[in-house]
Order: C-alpha cells, then sequence, then structure tokens
C-alpha cells in the first residue's frame, strides 16, 4: 500500500497532534550528534507545535546554534494500530516574556498542572510567573510533514 493512504490529512493531524501527550524533540547539538528529549507542548494559536523549556537546557542552546527540528509524536502497540506526526522545520525561540508565560499557562491548562481545570491568567501568573525570566518558549515552524496511521491499513501489510 503506497505512502499516501496511510498518510493523515491535514485535519486527522491536527487533530492527533492536538490530543497527543509527549513531543519527542531531536535538535543538533555542538558534536553533530541528535539530541532527543520527551516534552509536553501545545499548538499555538496558529497551529503549530509550541513548548517551553529553561533558557539553559541543551535543547535551547542547541536551538540557538542551530534553528533545525524535528518533532514526534507517535502510538500504538501493534502494527496495525501505529500512528504518528513527524514535523521537521525551523525553530522560533522566543525570550519574551508575555510569550513565555502564555505558552507555559497552555501547557499547565493542557496537562493541569495547576491543580484546576482551567486557570485564570491570575493563577498563572502567580503559579508560574516567576519561571518565565528563566525559559525559553519554542515554535516549530514546519518544513515537511509527514505522517501515518496503519489502522488504514486495515489489516493488509
Amino acid at each position: 500500500m503506497p505512502r499516501r493512504d496511510i498518510s493523515m490529512t491535514e485535519s486527522e493531524v491536527k487533530q492527533y497532534v492536538a490530543a497527543s501527550h509527549t513531543l519527542q524533540v531531536a535538535t543538533i547539538g555542538a558534536d553533530g550528534w541528535p539530541h532527543v528529549a520527551p516534552m509536553w507542548f501545545v499548538l499555538d494559536e496558529d497551529g503549530r507545535v509550541a513548548f517551553r523549556s529553561f533558557t539553559k537546557s541543551q535543547k535551547i542552546r542547541n536551538l540557538n546554534r542551530n534553528p533545525t527540528i524535528t518533532v514526534l509524536v507517535e502510538s500504538g502497540i501493534e502494527y496495525g494500530d501505529l500512528q504518528g506526526v513527524m514535523i521537521k522545520g525551523t525553530a522560533t525561540l522566543h525570550s519574551d516574556r508575555d510569550v513565555v508565560l502564555r505558552i507555559y499557562g497552555d501547557i499547565a491548562r493542557k496537562y493541569h498542572l495547576l491543580g484546576v481545570e482551567d486557570p485564570d491568567a491570575e493563577l498563572i501568573e502567580a503559579a508560574l510567573g516567576s519561571h518565565a525570566s528563566k525559559n525559553t518558549a519554542v515554535t516549530v515552524n514546519p518544513v515537511s510533514i509527514i505522517s501515518w496511521d496503519h489502522r488504514k491499513l486495515l489489516g493488509a501489510y
């Protein structure tokens, strides 16, 4: 079966990525080797993958040197259930406190980090505001998106 037959539609990609839990983030280290780390993430208002990390983290240092990034979400145990989306792109780094806090707050909402279903801006500021200056937010600008949904194979491998 050709790849196009198991690829997700644009809508399926967006829904699948938005519902996924953990993002695998690959950056290029100073030694030229990939550095891969799991991250919590959200989709920003433009539908781009966004996450935050400590500014001194290896992934942020790597992205400062080289903005090339690949991110992956995947699921499934059995071959016929495998699904995934891989996004190759360039990273935009945001050190602006308001941008960092907005993305951090969206992550807090998605993962229920503050103990309430939908924390307001005041709670986000109180809980996360002092951490914003130590963090960098990242948005992924896609160059290519590859997806697969083996459930579309209907058992015909």
